[in-house]
């Protein structure tokens, strides 16, 4: 198995991933070992004066003023744990929390929060372990960090509370963490604190939403050259030399992509012909690099926001390297919060440019020549006039998930905590809008391939071939009466989601952006 090895310089999206969505098993390096041994020395150190340093000998936020004698830290850092573990709702998915935990690992690591050797070991020996602590849909403002979801999986290292076992069970943790031969941490000065303040859950949903989401562009590229391919329309606009002139990196990619699955179409350039007169193609098709495009740009700046927070080590207070401990406000997670909203923002407008596409192919005045609706005989049969129905609301779903979160703020901790991110709602909502733009596509594609397959004498581009083929083979139907469509649009959504469209595609083009 792929083991991931934790330093004390931050992660990689791809270690994220492959703990969060693999399971790959996590080891600390001896690097991170010495430092965090150095910082707890710090740390104890700082617990034997009798001066009061934050989060080691005082409560927490508004609690802050009050000192706390050496008799109650213990209980001090396991009531903060107890008493933020306060979320509610739905489960998180499992992939969440294992990000969520590896993340706030890699900042233990860091040697920035004064957290011991054994505890952060005991963190890598649960996640090996493949236990998930229960961490519930509501709780974290995204700021100081999210509190409610890490507090819930300190909660499961201390054995209490509840999580899934490597069977899918959910269990007591105490009872998991026995089986597994896992000794339940007992938490000294700080470390309490400093399991539960970053923005671990957000940063673990953006990662893996931008994974996700550079194989949906492409997916896009891809319907939308096929849909180009299927309304007779014209490569031309995607000529690189027009692209070059405004020099938007995204923009360029995306129609090289769609220049590639186009190459050798017999069905593009009928301009002229007297079915389909017309000068230039509709904006949603035209224009698909540009929006595309954008979308693509955008990412490119919420990967580079995610690399730097996941070369970070957010905590409050942190250990500096000359020994002192300072409170900050690095917990906050307006970086990250912004950029969750705004890819938010760019996928709903790529869900909203493929549905004018797909609707442009089941109307027979704007299709060039195709049946009503892709209909086998219009009027006894419907043909995918409801799938576009369903494609409408998803897109008008995702128009109210793209409203920003991060633009609201509620105030809490007695007006300590007075402006918050609002983060772990923005990646909640985002991971809804991919779930939702991967059906979206997913439509798209199954109208295009059915019309492209209706459009008789003419040939497809090879990589088009190679698309629809694939399709096929995976269960997604092509023309024919009117059948029991939820299926084959839960195939083609399967297709898209697994990434055997762009897969299919690249054995012909080779690799795409």
């Amino acid at each position: 198995m792929h083991t991931v090895v934790v330093g004390t310089s931050g992660t990689t999206p791809e270690d994220v991933i492959a703990v969060a969505r693999g399971n790959a098993r996590v080891q600390l390096s001896p690097e991170a070992l010495d430092a965090l041994a150095r910082s707890r020395e710090i740390v104890d150190s700082l617990a034997a004066k009798p001066e009061p340093v934050y989060g080691v000998s005082t409560g927490f936020g508004a609690l802050a003023s009050r000192h706390i004698s050496p008799e109650l830290r213990a209980q001090l850092q396991r009531n903060i744990v107890r008493s933020h573990a306060a979320g509610m709702g739905p489960r998180v998915e499992r992939e969440v929390v294992r990000a969520l935990m590896f993340l706030r690992l890699k900042t233990v690591a860091s040697g920035h929060t004064g957290v011991r050797p054994s505890v952060a070991q005991t963190m890598a020996d649960v996640l090996n372990a493949g236990i998930t602590p229960v961490v519930h849909e509501y709780g974290s403002l995204g700021c100081s960090g999210d509190l409610a979801p890490l507090s819930h999986c300190a909660l499961a290292l201390m054995g209490e509370g509840d999580a899934e076992g490597p069977d899918g069970v959910v269990r007591p943790a105490g009872e998991l963490l026995a089986e597994a031969g896992i000794e339940p941490v007992e938490l000294r000065e700080k470390e309490g604190l400093a399991l539960l303040n970053g923005t671990d859950g957000m940063l673990g949903m953006l990662v893996m939403a931008l994974a996700d989401l550079r194989r949906l562009y492409t997916s896009a590229d891809i319907t939308a050259a096929l849909t180009l391919e299927a309304l007779l329309g014209t490569e031309k606009v995607l000529a690189p030399e027009l692209h070059a002139i405004r020099p938007h990196p995204g923009q360029g990619d995306s129609a090289a992509n769609m220049a590639a699955v186009l190459k050798g179409s017999g069905l593009t350039g009928h301009f002229q012909e007297e079915s389909a007169p017309r000068v230039q193609d509709a904006y949603s098709v035209r224009c698909a690099p540009q929006v595309a495009g954008a979308g693509r740009d955008t990412m490119a700046h919420a990967a580079l926001v995610a690399s730097r927070e996941l070369a970070s080590a957010v905590d409050n207070p942190v250990v500096l390297p000359d020994g002192r401990v300072e409170s900050n406000g690095n917990f906050h997670g307006a970086p990250v919060a912004y950029v969750l909203d705004f890819l938010a923002i760019a996928a709903a407008d790529l869900g909203s440019i493929a549905e004018r596409r797909t609707d442009r192919l089941l109307d027979k005045n704007r299709s060039h020549g195709l049946p009503p609706f892709l209909a086998d005989d219009a009027g006894v049969d419907s043909g995918l006039m409801i799938a576009q129905y369903t494609q409408a609301a998803l897109v008008s779903e995702m128009k109210r998930l793209a409203v920003p979160a991060s633009a609201d703020s509620i105030p809490s901790s007695a007006m300590q905590e007075d402006h918050v991110s609002m983060g772990w709602s923005a990646a909640r909502k985002l991971r809804t809008a991919v779930d939702n733009l991967t059906r979206i596509i997913a439509i798209e594609l199954y109208a295009a391939t059915r019309a492209i397959e209706l459009r008789h004498g003419l040939t497809a581009a090879p990589a088009s071939i190679a698309a629809i083929a694939a399709a096929r083979a995976a269960g997604v139907e092509g023309p024919g009466p009117d059948r029991f469509l939820a299926p084959d649009l839960a195939a083609a959504d399967a297709f898209v989601r697994s990434g055997a469209l762009v897969e299919a595609v690249e054995g012909v083009t080779g690799p795409l952006a």
